[in-house]
């Protein structure tokens, strides 16, 4: 069985005090709990520090939004994988929507960060998916297995399982817009396919994909019910603390 994993990315959100607050609550709520369910949360990098002292011993894992390839050197306003390992961070997330469309984060540097992750002792949260043009075009398939091969098709397949796999689709981020869950199983089964025919078998089943694109509370439930969808990469509802638990739940009654 693959654990339901639920991670909240703060984005640019959330400086140190409001971070730790936000930790606080969601520590009290989940405190104790019998779950199925991984819980996760990734704030900006100044609030890391916070975010991981606050949330010590209580399985709620940490998360940066991105890092550098290399382990040092002058790249200014950069930050390695070995960093947030001092710091305390188990988990990155790579390829990110908004790195490769904002930040100009190729298929290429997003292996390379992936490589990063593996050499500083992170796990990678690999994010991969099409844009609306893309879509609209029916290349959706094509962009993601090209994603996906680019960014871990030369990893050993023992290494592959501690990849999480985030398809997000561009034209669901931050608009409001949710793929169906049909179109969001759609694409996850393509992904677990992909990792049935480049892997051996043991790839897919225990590797996890997660659906990141508007989750929310009211559509968490019918979206983590899908066979292939092992949890959410969530957006705005994490800063909300009822909302983002809302999600937890639905992941735990899943």
């Amino acid at each position: 069985m693959r654990r339901k994993f639920i991670v909240g990315n703060w984005k640019m959100h959330k400086g140190p005090a409001d971070a730790d607050a936000l930790a606080d609550t969601l520590k009290r709520a989940l405190a104790g709990r019998d779950a199925k369910v991984d819980v996760g949360v990734a704030p900006p990098f100044v609030s890391l520090s916070a975010v991981v002292s606050r949330l010590k011993h209580t399985g709620i894992l940490v998360a940066a939004q991105n890092l550098h390839s290399e382990a040092q050197g002058a790249f200014t306003g950069e930050i390695s994988g070995e960093m947030l390992r001092q710091v305390g961070v188990a988990y990155c997330l790579v390829g990110h929507s908004e790195r490769r469309q904002f930040f100009g984060d190729t298929d290429a540097f997003v292996e390379k960060k992936v490589a990063a992750c593996f050499r500083s002792g992170l796990l990678p949260i690999l994010c991969v998916g099409e844009t609306l043009a893309e879509r609209e075009a029916g290349k959706e398939r094509e962009v993601v297995t090209r994603q996906l091969t680019a960014a871990i098709g030369k990893l050993q397949a023992d290494q592959v399982p501690s990849v999480t796999i985030a398809y997000e689709p561009v034209w669901a981020i931050g608009t409001g817009k949710t793929a169906s869950p049909l179109q969001a199983q759609e694409m996850h089964a393509t992904i677990r396919g992909w990792l049935e025919s480049s892997f051996p078998a043991f790839v897919a089943r225990s590797t996890r994909l997660q659906y990141g694109g508007s989750v929310k509370g009211s559509n968490a439930a019918e979206l983590l019910k899908m066979p292939d969808i092992d949890g959410a990469l969530v957006g705005g509802a994490a800063l909300n603390a009822e909302e983002f638990l809302a999600i937890v739940e639905a992941a735990n009654a899943a």
